[in-house]
């Protein structure tokens, strides 16, 4: 499972690949808005972090992921524990 997870903590960045790993899923993990989007790819669910993302950064994830039938998964707090439980629900 493909994973891409925008916004949250840039120092946490290690500790959020190495969770999805544990859940055998592949993640790219955007923490800033400095390249863009474009290249997210097509991932099979897009969690975002709301409390430590732009609006501009989440209309344009919501606008990618738009049309290619990409499961989006909010969340207010960008802690592991958050995100442990996104995990949990969709692959299961």
């Amino acid at each position: 499972m493909s994973i891409v997870i925008v916004g949250g903590n840039e120092c946490m960045v290690r500790q959020y690949k190495e969770l999805c790993q544990k859940y055998r899923c592949r993640a790219k993990i955007y923490p800033k808005m400095t390249t863009g989007l474009r290249n997210m790819g097509c991932p099979d669910l897009l969690v975002l972090f709301t409390n430590t993302m732009s609006h501009k950064m989440a209309r344009c994830a919501v606008s990618e992921a738009k049309g290619q039938n990409i499961k989006i998964a909010r969340s207010h707090s960008s802690s592991m524990a958050a995100l442990r439980t996104i995990l949990e629900e969709h692959t299961a």
